[in-house]
């Protein structure tokens, strides 16, 4: 495994803020639909995986004290969709001490890397649980709107008969979009003619899908233009709104009878 903290460019001593800001200037550099390339771009997720969780953080910090896996349990995925999984914790918890007369349910505990992406989409997805004796095919539903830190519960799931699965989702720093609640927030930059004059351009949500959107004349650069219902899904059929923020650009080539005349309207 190379050097998580190289990779990043960041310090051992670095923040989670040092590690998410790192992650995030680099993702977005090397993002292949930026024209990045995919191997870089898995190093660069790799290495925030390690070190945005606490848990890797210190078995990768200190490897003497065993690694992951080590209790026999493994966990991939097997989605085609973008749907990455990282082996967190996989540990069977079994109750202790008196038993009420119900007997209780086991639990196996996992953590389970997603993207935004996965979020908006939400939905079944496949995935394999390893166990010492081989695997399983296991079907989830990701709920929809899930926040980093939540904990599902999926009854039977669970690697051994009778057993429930408990999944933690974690979820990975988008390039493009930041999450507030069920908001997602974009920046979109177009040409300074635009603001100043009005008129449309294209944004893509989340999903991908291609937006329509006005903009007024006289928009001053930095003014944030709100799409409603294209945010994230929520658990109640609600849905958030995407916040885009514009930013002006402007062109390379301007005529220069145009410069001319914007001088002399500042004299």
């Amino acid at each position: 495994m190379q050097n998580p903290y190289q990779t990043l460019g960041v310090n051992r001593d670095a923040t989670a803020d040092d590690i998410k800001r790192a992650y995030r200037k680099l993702a977005s550099k090397h993002h292949p639909d930026r024209g990045g390339d995919t191997k870089t771009f898995q190093e660069i997720q790799t290495a925030y995986d390690t070190l945005s969780d606490p848990n890797r953080r210190a078995a990768y910090d200190n490897p003497g004290f065993g690694g992951f896996g080590s209790n026999g349990f493994g966990f991939r995925s097997d989605s085609p969709f973008d749907f990455q999984t990282i082996f967190d914790i996989f540990g069977t918890r079994f109750q202790q001490g008196p038993q009420p007369q119900q007997q209780r349910r086991q639990q196996a505990r996992m953590s389970l890397w997603i993207t935004l992406r996965d979020v908006a989409e939400g939905g079944m997805r496949t995935i394999s649980v390893g166990t010492q004796s081989g695997t399983q095919a296991v079907e989830i539903e990701i709920p929809p709107g899930i926040n980093d830190g939540d904990s599902v519960q999926y009854p039977g799931a669970g690697p051994i008969a009778g057993m429930d699965l408990v999944i933690t989702y974690r979820i990975h720093p988008d390039a493009k979009f930041a999450r507030q609640g069920l908001n997602l927030y974009l920046e979109h930059t177009v040409d300074v003619w635009n603001l100043i004059t009005g008129g449309n351009t294209i944004v893509r949500d989340i999903l991908g899908n291609s937006l329509d959107l006005t903009i007024p004349p006289r928009t001053q650069p930095g003014t944030t233009v709100r799409l409603r219902g294209r945010g994230l899904r929520g658990r109640n059929k609600d849905f958030g709104d995407l916040m885009v923020k514009l930013q002006a650009r402007i062109p390379d080539h301007i005529d220069p009878e145009l410069l001319a005349m914007i001088e002399k309207t500042r004299q």
